[in-house]
């Protein structure tokens, strides 16, 4: 092979053209130069071959070259240039033809690039110059400030305009006022006050009636106590992410310490005292106890009394320290609070479930408990309720705490207000006679000692359920109050045991405060010690011992009793959660001898792998099975749509095409989008569902979770939502889509015609059901299936002859009877003693042209199978009419289109959106223990649970007894 290297051109004197050509040979890596001669006659190419001394050059002349010469001297000539050039001009030559070659390309793209920018001449014409632009804003500048020194404002006018907005102000503000006063209105009485009196001017001044008013207050506290429960609710969701994220960090933390240490760190086991280790296991039983009936018999101090009795005050004296939240009058404890009080260098306060410390001797942290306390409360009350069997379980730890566990109980009533529930009182006492009825508790029971005891409520309770009173200690509060007001005999009497039928281990006496809600711990414990100190009732009288009286005392007493009461049962709660233990793990292994206790976590845990398992098997399904989907999907959403707002339409008008353009515009502007995209969410609905459903037909498939799964996708498909853009998009591609009206090639002609026939024959198939329901069955039928006609069918039968009749006649009928033909089939049935009105005869008309008129569109069809050719030469005017095929075609062409964006849409977006919906739901069911309770049933879950529950509760119980009895 030659590379041509350069060419040289002379033309001679007898018009022959001599080219002297430089040639390098790819075998030898020489330059040769050859001189070689065309002349224009002769046709056809030739291979020329020449030698030079030990190898061979072919050249190929051209159609256009007869032949190629090549002199003897031109050989030795060029032989002679390779060798003096060889080196010095191959380098130059190659660096310089592609130099100019790059640069040659490279101003081609760029001139290519610049005709295709658009012309922004336009915009030279249309703005000013800059100079222009200056000179106007200059000008504008001096209009203003002319205009400005130029008009002067009157100031009556200007005095006239603060003076309005004066007065507007001051009546925003007493509308304010009132909508405050509303806000605060409770109650159904309205008691005449001067503030309301005051009010009701204001009200009056503003010229709005009184009941308008109240009916606009009563409005306003309902939208009030809704946006509370709104708030509520959105801090219960943040309370949780809140937690959730603390899990995380503390994970986290937990693993970049160990891998920047590079070293396996064990954790420290840090030495827990006896009041925490007997606190779990309380909380251990607490959720136990609420779901199985094995009995909670371990013992713990349950505070109860009367609402306003001071009960939260004594165990706030107890803690030292003012934690739960004050109400004027109202009820403020709504559920069981379960406080562990335990001795610690640090006062301070935590939650069960949460990380964070109160520092309790910062009014702050104060606060910020309370509100705690009372946001919990509130949360934990659910369907209209006013109180709660929902324990909120805290730890105090502080220095000179008496170790013992405390049941706060919401306060028994005798009355209940207009915004309580109605079966609060029979709740309270319930809930107060199941924390009494433990063998092994240790009642505290509060009385007032500012009211009669005659008005108490809680002594009956207390006596009916420990009438011998071995387990129950008596405290009267408020007794500075009462010594002001009560007889000191009586007070005697209260404290000796003698004046109500009750019996207790210990009577006290304590004072609780003064009456003020900011006073703090510290001082109220020192009102107490100078009250008794100085009081003629219990100092100077003797009516009672010094040691019944202070909080103090009282704790102490209350925590020796407590763990007097542990050491004598907690041996015989052991050995009953023992023999629990062991019947239940019999029963497992009887039933489930070859599963392993999975309680509800790990199941959930389980199923939750699945799902999302199976949501990447549904990004993996082919693009030819989402098509096939999708195209089904569609057809069947649009089908009836096509046919009785498009097909028979134009088919009845005289210009079909013209009807149909005008009907698919309308239909893709409006209706087909929207449809669209509904035909695709349900495709991805049912692939999904459909992948649900084999995984349950694998062989290693668990029932048990059959629930949760479908729980899960029904709440993520609730959720999810296709892409608002999707339908603008889908309505271009389906606009452009509808603008071909011409079938481009036999294929695709076939594959329309088939489409057709497929269509009409299913909705032949679905008029032929009409028609078999409205005529009754055949002969054949009657004869083997021995049934009869009705005679609602044979009137139809003998309406159905007549108009047969009118079709037969008239092929191409119109869809609808004129009212001579109405007349002529009454007559005709009337001759047959038919009766029937003209409504009869339409309704049994539409069925019957309907098959008619399909007959006719599937024999049109079978026609135009071979008439493409035809269609193409002649097109509109083809003899053959096949406008239905072409309208057809185009919708076949629109589902093509519109399933492969769907696909795109969905493979690209809609299952990964899907898959959040999915991780997001299940996310959220993982944090609801009562939902995955109603999820997650039947007797191995419940079984499993139940044993899981007994076994963590058996194996505190035995570590807490060995700490009691190293103790001792």
């Amino acid at each position: 092979m030659l590379r041509i290297y350069q060419n040289t051109y002379r033309r001679t004197a007898r018009k022959a053209v001599v080219y002297s050509t430089k040639v390098v040979c790819c075998n030898h890596s020489t330059l040769c130069n050859i001189t070689m001669q065309s002349r224009r006659k002769g046709a056809g190419g030739q291979w020329e071959q020449h030698h030079s001394r030990n190898h061979e050059h072919y050249l190929l002349a051209g159609n256009q070259a007869r032949g190629w010469t090549i002199p003897p001297h031109s050989r030795g000539y060029g032989m002679f240039v390779v060798r003096i050039l060889k080196g010095a001009l191959k380098l130059r030559y190659l660096v310089l033809g592609g130099a100019i070659g790059g640069g040659v390309s490279l101003s081609k793209k760029y001139e290519d690039w610049k005709e295709g920018l658009p012309d922004m001449k336009w915009l030279e014409d249309a703005l000013p110059q800059s100079e222009r632009w200056s000179q106007f804003s200059r000008n504008l500048i001096e209009v203003g400030s002319v205009v400005k020194n130029a008009i002067d404002i009157d100031p009556r006018l200007k005095q006239l305009g603060e003076d309005k907005l004066s007065e507007w102000r001051s009546w925003f503000d007493n509308r304010l006022d009132d909508a405050l006063e509303a806000a605060d209105y409770q109650g159904n009485q309205i008691v005449e006050t001067k503030e309301d009196i005051k009010s009701k001017a204001t009200v009056a001044a503003l010229g709005i009636p009184v009941d308008e008013s109240r009916k606009k207050y009563e409005k306003l506290q309902s939208q009030v106590e809704t946006l509370q429960t709104e708030i509520m609710n959105v801090q219960i969701k943040y309370q949780k992410e809140l937690e959730k994220m603390e899990k995380e960090n503390r994970e986290l933390r937990q693993q970049y310490l160990i891998l920047k240490t590079n070293k396996k760190t064990t954790a420290k086991r840090i030495k827990k005292s006896l009041i925490d280790m007997y606190s779990e296991v309380l909380d251990e039983l607490s959720g136990y106890d609420t779901g199985y009936t094995m009995a909670d018999h371990l013992p713990r101090v349950v505070v109860v009394g009367d609402q306003s009795s001071g009960k939260t005050s004594v165990l706030e004296s107890i803690a030292k320290a003012r934690i739960f939240p004050r109400g004027s009058g109202e009820m403020m404890t709504r559920a069981p609070v379960k406080v562990t009080l335990a001795e610690g260098p640090y006062h301070v306060a935590q939650f069960r479930d949460t990380d964070r410390e109160y520092d309790l001797t910062k009014e702050s942290d104060l606060a910020d408990l309370r509100r705690e306390v009372e946001f919990r409360m509130r949360a934990s009350v659910r369907g209209g309720k006013t109180v709660s069997n929902e324990v909120i379980a805290m730890t105090v730890k502080g220095p000179g705490l008496q170790r013992m566990v405390l049941v706060d109980l919401p306060g028994i009533i005798s009355t209940m207000t207009v915004d309580m529930a109605s079966d609060t009182k029979d709740s309270i006492h319930q809930m107060t006679k199941h924390y009494m009825s433990n063998p092994n508790a240790i009642i505290l029971c509060i009385q007032d000692g500012s009211v009669d005891a005659e008005r108490s409520n809680v002594t009956d309770l207390v006596m009916q359920c420990d009438p011998l009173g071995r387990r129950t200690i008596f405290v009267l509060t408020k007794v500075d109050l009462a010594e002001e007001l009560a007889d000191p005999e009586r007070i005697r009497k209260i404290l000796s045991g003698k004046l109500f039928p009750m019996k207790a281990l210990g009577y006290y006496a304590v004072v609780t405060g003064r009456g003020r809600k900011d006073d703090s711990i510290e001082a109220i414990r020192q009102y107490e010690e100078d009250f008794f100190k100085n009081s003629k009732l219990f100092h100077r009288r003797g009516v009672i011992m010094p040691h019944q009286v202070t909080s103090r005392n009282l704790s102490l007493a209350v925590s020796d009793r407590f763990w007097k009461m542990v050491r004598e049962t907690i041996e015989q709660q052991a050995d009953a959660f023992k023999a629990t233990r062991f019947n239940l793990e019999t029963e497992w292994k009887n039933n489930f001898p070859r599963l392993r206790e999975s309680g509800r976590d790990e199941l959930f845990d389980k199923a939750k792998g699945e799902i999302l398992d199976e949501v990447v098997t549904l990004s993996q399904i082919s693009a030819k099975k989402w098509d096939d989907a999708l195209t089904t999907k569609l057809w069947e959403k649009l089908s009836n749509y096509v046919f009785e707002n498009i097909y028979l339409p134009a088919a009845q008008s005289d210009s079909f095409n013209t009807m149909v353009d005008i009907k698919l515009r309308q239909w893709a502007e409006q209706a087909l989008p929207a449809k669209s995209v509904e035909a695709g969410w349900e495709a991805l609905q049912q692939e999904f569902i459909s992948l649900m459903e084999r995984a349950k037909k694998a062989h290693d498939h668990d029932d048990v979770f059959d629930q949760l799964k479908a729980a899960v996708v029904d709440e993520a498909i609730r959720r999810h939502s296709w892409e608002d853009k999707a339908i603008d998009m889908l309505r271009v591609i389906q606009l452009n889509t509808l603008e071909d009206r011409f079938v481009h090639d036999k294929t695709e002609w076939d594959q329309a015609v088939k489409f057709l026939e497929n269509s009409v024959n299913a909705k032949l198939a679905q008029t032929e059901e009409t028609l078999a329901q409205m005529f009754g069955p055949g002969p054949w039928t009657r004869f083997a299936q021995w049934k009869s006609l009705t005679p609602d069918q044979q009137k139809r039968r003998s309406v159905k002859g007549e108009l047969d009749k009118i079709l037969k006649n008239d092929s191409k009928h119109l869809p609808s009877l004129s009212y001579d033909e109405l007349t002529t089939v009454r007559k005709n049935l009337q001759r047959d003693n038919v009766e029937v009105d003209t409504d009869y005869i339409r309704q049994t008309w539409f069925p019957v042209y309907r098959k008619h008129f399909l007959q006719q569109a599937l024999q049109r069809a079978k026609d135009c199978r071979k008439a493409y050719y035809l269609y193409t030469q002649q097109g509109s005017e083809c003899e053959v009419s096949c406008s239905d095929v072409v309208l057809f075609w185009r919708i076949q062409q629109v589902i093509k289109v519109t399933g492969n964006a769907l696909r795109q849409q969905v493979i690209n977006r809609e299952a990964r959106r899907l898959d959040k919906e999915i991780k997001a739901v299940l996310d959220e069911f993982s944090e609801d223990e009562e939902r995955k309770a109603q999820l997650l049933t039947g007797k191995r879950v419940q079984l499993a649970e139940e044993l899981i529950k007994v076994r963590q509760i058996q194996e505190k119980l035995e570590e807490f007894i060995n700490s009691l009895n190293q103790e001792k």
